[in-house]
């Protein structure tokens, strides 16, 4: 029996789980998730509606990106997409999480902002395949007007619209210097940081259309590498570069990702200290308020997500084992105050595909 992924074009995470299954090898089969796969499959399973999910020939279920690439980063052959040298491991750990976590706010408002029409279609073709494409549109239309309702929770606005895309152009424009030189972030093989940026890059900032001629119009070396994560050529094929090499070119994105993201999830984080204290509760909600964050020296609220620390985690971890090789790095990327000084507050797991404090 074959791994079943269940996913859709149009998702955000799909496109990481698939880009990775496909590098690596995976002997799978991809199926749409749609409303009876959700019905049958994924909700008695998971607890609620969510994508991709990985059924493995074993039929266990997988659910999260971060898990179903080291289920297999575990059990499958060939070589790693975890770097095994300190500095380049908490390089591609961070842009893992900055992509995961950060990245979703130009993804969201650039797909309801730019493509909203075209969206609810592609909606459509989930929930009814089989459908005319103007049925497809009205039940997209539906099924759709949740995801839009999430957009001003995520602190997209008229206030804060201007500092997204002033943040997302200049992103795009270190990305597409750095890509003019390597393959991927850390030479010829795709890294965890690649796996954490391509999901929003090509799911909703390069296939949505309008979103997509901005990218080839601004970066055309970044769509190249789209293609590239997507339309695997060579898999199991490539090297990280030698010596605990992270090129310079990455430091003006890893320090946009200090000045932006780490302050935010600061925020969320004492948010949860206080939340924990109040509350007798072992499970974490998804959601614990509204949280302050500036982007371009434009500043909103947006929703407080406690998994993007468990997401921190990890780097944070990693960090603190290499402290004394890490930290020439972090003072190159402007990580010296708030990440090296990060409260991490009480302990996460993710586990029961549930976020839970930890002990």
């Amino acid at each position: 029996m074959t791994d079943i992924l269940y996913a859709a074009p149009l998702s955000l995470y799909s496109g990481k789980a698939r880009a990775y299954m496909d590098w690596k090898n995976i002997d799978y089969r991809e199926e749409l998730a749609h409303p009876a796969i959700y019905r049958d499959i994924i909700i008695p399973a998971v607890g609620r509606p969510v994508m991709p999910v990985v059924q493995t020939a074993e039929s266990s279920v997988l659910q999260d990106t971060t898990l179903i690439i080291d289920h297999y980063e575990n059990i499958a052959n060939g070589p790693s997409i975890y770097p095994d040298t300190p500095k380049q491991k908490l390089a591609v750990l961070l842009l893992e999480t900055y992509g995961d976590e950060w990245l979703v706010i130009p993804a969201m408002h650039y797909r309801w902002n730019y493509n909203e029409e075209w969206v609810y279609g592609e909606f459509g073709k989930v929930a009814l395949p089989d459908a005319s494409p103007e049925e497809q549109y009205a039940a997209g239309k539906e099924r759709g007007a949740t995801f839009r309702g999430f957009v001003p929770m995520l602190g997209i606005n008229e206030v804060t619209i201007p500092g997204i895309e002033k943040s997302y152009e200049s992103l795009l424009s270190d990305l597409d210097v750095h890509f003019g030189q390597y393959d991927y972030l850390l030479g010829s093989r795709p890294s965890i940081g690649d796996y954490g940026l391509i999901g929003p890059l090509y799911a909703h900032l390069y296939r949505d259309p309008a979103s997509g001629e901005i990218m080839e119009r601004l970066a055309p070396n970044v769509v190249a590498w789209v293609k590239r994560m997507v339309d695997v050529k060579n898999p199991l094929a490539g090297n990280f570069l030698s010596d605990d090499e992270v090129p310079e070119t990455l430091f003006p994105i890893l320090k946009r990702m200090m000045n932006e993201h780490i302050p935010y999830l600061q925020s969320t984080a004492n948010m949860l200290h206080d939340w924990v204290k109040a509350n007798d509760a072992e499970e974490i909600p998804r959601a614990i308020g509204m949280s302050e964050f500036t982007i371009e020296g434009v500043s909103g609220q947006r929703i407080a997500i406690p998994f993007s620390l468990w997401m921190l985690q990890r780097p944070l971890d990693h960090y603190h084992e290499h402290k004394n090789i890490c930290d020439e790095m972090l003072n190159l990327i402007s990580g010296t105050d708030g990440f090296r000084s990060f409260n991490q507050g009480p302990r996460l797991l993710f586990e029961d595909y549930k976020l839970k404090l930890s002990g």
